[in-house]
Parts: C-alpha cells; sequence; structure tokens
C-alpha cells in the first residue's frame, strides 16, 4: 500500500475504525461530536478525506454505507514513528531516549523494559 498521510483530526477517525468497524458516518458522528465537540459536517468532510486518500473504504449497506479502515494501525504507527525520528532526531532512536532521560526521567520500570528490548535485540543478532 502506498504512503497515506494523514492527519491529526483524520486519525481520530481512524482510531474509530481501527476499535470497531464497519461503522456508518451516523456512529461516526455519534462519537467524534462527543469526544471533540465536532458539527457533523467536520466528520463527513474527515471521511471523504480519507476515502480519497484510500485510506478507508466504503460499502453500501441499504440506505447508508459502512466504513472500514483500509490502511492498518501498526502501518500508521509505523510511517508516524519513522516521521517523527527523522524530523526531530536524525532518525536515530538514542537521541529520543536521552532527551527523554534528560526531560522526563524515566521511570524504573522504563529503564527494566528498554534493557529487556536491548537484551532482546542482542539476542537476535
Amino acid at each position: 500500500m502506498k504512503k497515506i498521510a494523514i492527519s491529526e483530526a483524520e486519525s481520530l477517525i481512524m482510531q474509530c475504525l481501527w476499535e470497531s468497524s464497519p461503522q456508518s458516518a451516523e456512529a461516526l458522528v455519534a462519537i467524534l461530536t462527543q469526544q471533540q465537540n465536532w458539527q457533523e459536517a467536520t466528520v463527513k468532510t474527515l471521511i471523504n478525506r480519507l476515502l480519497k486518500k484510500e485510506a478507508i473504504r466504503a460499502e453500501k449497506d441499504g440506505r447508508r454505507y459502512l466504513y472500514t479502515p483500509r490502511l492498518k494501525r501498526e502501518q500508521w504507527i509505523a510511517a508516524e514513528s519513522k516521521q517523527f525520528l527523522s524530523r526531530l532526531f536524525d532518525g536515530k532512536l538514542s537521541p529520543l531516549i536521552a532527551h527523554f532521560q534528560q526531560h522526563k526521567k524515566l521511570s524504573a520500570d522504563d529503564i527494566a523494559i528498554l534493557k529487556k528490548l536491548i537484551q532482546d535485540l542482542d539476542h537476535d543478532q
């Protein structure tokens, strides 16, 4: 599948569909007008954008359409993560972790998980 750029607002529609699909526009409107205080027109505009980007598909169900994601959540996370690292940390993971250590102070649990991940990487190579 080609790379699909999803805006922050569009990602909220995608999150709803990744959690439960297929869903109608009415169901998405009900969820997002409550969660985000959006108007119905906003939700429908975002749905149409996602259809044009081919991130979702629509299937006719009587007089309405049901929407399902074409873009997998894992694909989107991988692309977003890579773009984030490239944009802020020259594509390198270690400066990101150093940043969190300096500014957030990683918890003991975070450090233990990172050590385990590194240990697993060492064993895989």
